[in-house]
């Protein structure tokens, strides 16, 4: 195993998720810093709330292709014949994490970052692209029913490892995966912390998806 290698592939992940999607779009392309409106938040949700669909989308799709995109690079070191193929799995999963942790404090914007879950899709989407499909389904179902993206994003983390554990896809999944799994949801519970008091109050902002336009 060469260490450099991995070291170096480990910096590569951080600073990839250390792009600050929202924070460049919006000062590229409203003169504005994203941080600065809304929630504060330098993420896709803040900036469909205050650039429209259009820049939230943009935002959204980068962000997951950084998480993405980390969790690949196993891959390549695979490849390499840096790490073996039974170590993929678990290096998609550091280098995910590790871009992650670069969304929620890139070096690129002062360590002020998003709260990482478009991050996260992009990793679960490289590890379990079937479970990550059931997952954006529960979160959509979600959040048209409920306006909350956090409430959201919470149960759709808690539904990736709880799924793998009722195998609903018929197989034995790895441990790792769902410890993982688990590890995400804690991740998530954790950077939504104000969130969940606001929905406990009753007080958290809601966002509109669907439109249901009434008949006249």
């Amino acid at each position: 195993m060469n260490i450099f290698l991995i070291s170096i592939t480990t910096v590569v992940a951080y600073l990839l998720g250390s792009i600050p999607t929202a924070v460049w779009y919006g000062q590229a392309f409203f003169n504005l810093d994203i941080r600065q409106y809304g929630s504060g938040n330098a993420g896709a949700t803040n900036t469909f709330r205050v650039l429209g669909k259009r820049a939230g989308t943009v935002v959204m799709l980068v962000d997951v292709l950084k998480g993405y995109t980390a969790a690949i690079l196993s891959s390549i070191l695979w490849y390499m014949n840096v790490i073996t193929e039974n170590e993929i799995l678990t290096f998609k999963i550091i280098f995910g994490l590790v871009a992650v942790m670069g969304h929620l404090y890139p070096v690129f914007a002062n360590f002020k970052g998003g709260k990482g879950v478009a991050t996260l899709l992009g990793m679960m989407l490289a590890t379990h692209p079937e479970m990550a499909a059931v997952c954006i389904g529960i979160f959509l179902l979600v959040v048209i029913a409920s306006q909350y993206v956090s409430l959201g994003s919470i149960l759709a983390a808690l539904a990736f490892p709880v799924l793998l554990l009722l195998q609903i896809f018929g197989q034995k999944e790895n441990p790792l995966l769902i410890g993982f799994g688990f590890i995400v949801f804690l991740l998530v519970v954790l950077t939504h912390q104000k969130n969940i008091g606001r929905l406990l109050r009753g007080k958290e902002n809601r966002t509109i998806l669907i439109r249901f336009r009434k008949k006249p």
